[in-house]
Formats: C-alpha cells, sequence, structure tokens
C-alpha cells in the first residue's frame, strides 16, 4: 500500500491459471491486503495461507460497490478481477467512481489477448464485444461478409445464443470456435457450442451473408415501420447534419420507428441515444429494430415532449422528427443541450416550417430543404415519383 495515499485500492488481475500464473508484484499485492474482494470463484483461486480477510461480490454489484468500499475505508483493499481489469472489467468501473489516483491496477493478459493468440488473429485488427451484461443482439451491429470477431460471453450459454443470432442474419454458414479456461490447465478449444463451460469467448467467422452498410442512410426495408419513418436520402442528410462523435449522446424527439437513433449508435459502439415516443406499439417497434439493427442499447422513453425529456441527461446533439408544433418542445430542447451543442429539426407541413423560420430568423443556423424522387414503374416504363419536401435546421448552441 503507498503510505502517501491510504485510500488505496489495488486490483489485480487473475487469470484461469490462478496463483501460479501471478508475476510476483501481483502476488506480493495480494499477501499484503487486509481484505480481498472478488468472486467465489476468485477467491477459491488464492491460497489459504494468504490471511486476508476474503469478501465476495454482492449481487447485484455496481449499487452495493461504493457501500462496499465504504465499509473496509482504511483497509488494504486488493480487488480481484478476471484478465485485465481495465478491458470490460471491474477496474474501469473503479476509476470512474474512485478516480485514477485511488486506483492501482496490476494487469494479466485478458481472455480477448489470448483467445487472438490461440487463433492467429492480430488483436489490434479484432473487434471485441463483451456480452457479460449487454443482450446478445449487440453482436448484430458486428456482422457483415468477411469480418471476425470475438465475443466475450455471460456463461456457457452464450455460443448458442450467438449462433442463433448469425442463422437468423442469414450466416448459417459462419464459423464459431469455443475458446474456454484460456491460460489454464483446463484450457480447451472446440467448436462444440454446447460445451457448457461458464468461462468461454467465442472466436466468430462470419464468412458469406447479407451486408449492411456502416454508414447512415439503411433502406427503409431494413425498418418496421407504420410509415412514421425519416426516409433513407433525408435520414443521412440528417445525419450528417447532427455530426455524431464517439460517446456522444443523443435525444431523438418523435421517434417513429427509430432509425435516427439506431443510426446514430451505429456510428460507433460508444454513441448513446434516448428516444422519445409518445405511442406505446411505436416505442415497442423501436426496440424491435434496435435489437435487429444491433443496439439493442438504445434507450426509449415513451410519453410526450416535452414533459418526458425531464430528468434525461444533458444531450450533445438533439433531433426531432416529431413534435415541433406542440408548446415548449423546441425551446425545452435548445434550454437542455450543453454549450457547443447541436440541434437538427426536420419540417414537412406548413405549421412546422413556420417553427423553423421563426427560430432560424432569431438563432440563425443552417436551413436545408431537402426533395427526393424516386425512379418508379409507371405501367412498362419508369418515371420520377416525389416525396414530401423536407425542410431540415440545424443549429449549434
Amino acid at each position: 500500500m503507498h503510505a502517501e495515499n491510504p485510500d488505496l485500492v489495488t486490483v489485480v488481475g487473475i487469470g484461469a491459471g490462478g496463483w501460479s500464473d501471478l508475476s510476483r508484484t501481483a502476488r506480493s499485492t495480494v499477501d499484503a491486503a487486509d481484505v480481498l474482494i472478488g468472486s467465489r470463484r476468485q477467491l477459491a483461486l488464492v491460497p489459504a495461507s494468504v490471511p486476508a480477510e476474503r469478501v465476495p461480490w454482492p449481487t447485484p454489484l455496481l449499487p452495493a460497490l461504493p457501500g462496499l468500499l465504504d465499509a473496509h475505508r482504511g483497509c488494504r483493499i486488493c480487488v480481484l478481477a478476471s484478465g485485465d481489469p481495465m478491458f470490460h472489467g471491474i477496474g474501469a468501473t473503479l476509476v470512474r467512481l474512485l478516480g485514477a489516483d485511488r486506483v492501482r491496477v496490476e494487469p494479466h493478459p485478458s481472455a480477448a489477448s489470448l483467445a487472438a493468440a490461440r487463433m492467429g488473429w492480430p488483436l489490434a485488427e479484432t473487434e471485441v464485444i463483451s456480452l457479460v451484461s449487454a443482450p446478445v443482439d449487440a453482436v448484430r451491429r458486428l456482422i457483415n461478409p468477411g469480418r471476425r470477431f470475438l465475443v466475450l460471453s455471460r456463461d456457457g450459454s452464450t455460443p448458442a445464443l450467438v449462433a442463433g443470432v448469425l442463422i437468423g442474419a442469414g450466416y448459417d454458414a459462419a464459423r464459431l470456435t469455443v475458446l474456454s479456461q484460456l491460460g489454464g490447465p483446463d484450457e480447451r478449444i472446440t467448436s462444440d457450442l454446447a460445451a457448457g463451460d461458464p468461462l468461454n469467448v467465442v472466436a466468430v467467422e462470419c464468412g458469406d451473408g447479407p451486408a449492411t452498410a456502416i454508414v447512415p442512410g439503411l433502406p427503409d426495408s431494413a425498418y418496421e415501420s407504420d410509415g412514421q419513418l425519416t426516409k433513407r436520402e433525408v435520414r443521412a442528410v440528417t445525419l450528417a447534419a447532427l455530426a455524431p462523435t464517439p460517446g456522444a449522446l443523443l435525444w431523438d424527439v418523435g421517434g417513429g420507428s427509430g432509425s435516427i437513433g439506431i443510426e446514430w449508435m451505429r456510428g460507433h459502439p460508444a454513441c448513446r441515444a434516448f428516444t422519445v415516443e409518445s405511442s406505446p406499439a411505436r416505442c415497442a417497434t423501436i426496440r424491435a429494430n434496435a435489437a435487429l439493427l444491433g443496439v439493442p442499447g438504445l434507450s426509449v422513453v415513451e410519453g410526450r415532449a416535452p414533459g418526458a425529456l425531464a430528468g434525461l441527461p444533458t444531450p450533445d446533439a438533439v433531433f426531432i422528427g416529431g413534435g415541433l408544433t406542440a408548446d415548449g418542445v423546441l425551446d425545452a430542447c435548445l434550454t437542455a443541450l450543453r454549450p457547443g451543442g447541436r440541434l437538427v429539426a426536420n419540417a414537412v407541413t406548413l405549421e412546422s416550417e413556420a417553427v423553423v423560420a421563426a427560430a432560424y430568423a432569431k438563432l440563425g443556423g443552417d436551413l436545408t430543404r431537402l426533395t427526393v424522387s424516386r425512379g418508379s414503374p409507371i405501367g412498362g416504363f419508369t418515371g420520377w415519383r416525389t416525396m414530401m419536401p423536407v425542410t431540415i435546421w440545424s443549429v449549434t448552441t
């Protein structure tokens, strides 16, 4: 323990090889601890000769974590973690909670690092997704022809669930390899999806199948909809105006089918979005679309703006696709934006255009009017069918 910081929490990564695989520094840290915190499996890997009090993680973990640490304040606390604690692990959670100056990490090779080594895949070129807490539908964002990625499993049922998603997405020929107990004496690499070991990583090789674009403007047919859908061409321009960046948070007000929030989140795994929609049926549609397009983490708020916006985290960007003419909606969204945030509003009716025109006159920004015509059969020939024009107003606060 560092004398200059009596509240230091040390996190030691431990692999399936257990105590024998720890470095001398990591063993010394565990030996010197007053309190060891970890899963029951991890605590059992530490020899009985280590005198520290052993505290298994409570369930659920995150709500209990601050109280657990406070209860042992003043003690030399050592937290045991799987592999690299800063790679989808408890180390990152502790740093967010306590600050980097109160956490010291002794890492072990991560399960992803070991799996990539066994598969012969360059780790820097291999996407990794954790399903320890995320729904299995999250893997859909990674599925595309020829792609390969690693899945950190929640338990022994995860490989079969991943296979089911791949088959449902049209990737019946995908190859899955289950790597269990990596780095330990019982390490096993198999194509048996029912092997059942809870400590496993799934290596996925997609092979051939339907492609899904990674840029905004997915086909309209990618969405279930009752007609309330920002059409493909308008959606692409709208998202370009919203200008998503990694980690940014979007409010999608008047969600409809959820397409703007969904494609915002598909842009980068750290992007987050809240979609506000007053119709319960459309809320259900949004959730289904988000799952099928690989972003089940999209938050759907059932309610009517501006009331439904209360209590939501501060947005980096706001899209208003519905409700522009409702009292207080535009003002509430502009007020909520962080400084330097961006608002984009789409208007189709004369009444919503009047709101946009007044806001533009007061606040400036950019106005775009978009008219889209699509080729369509007319008898034995082809002609143009023009959709309703859309006025897009964007402004930075």
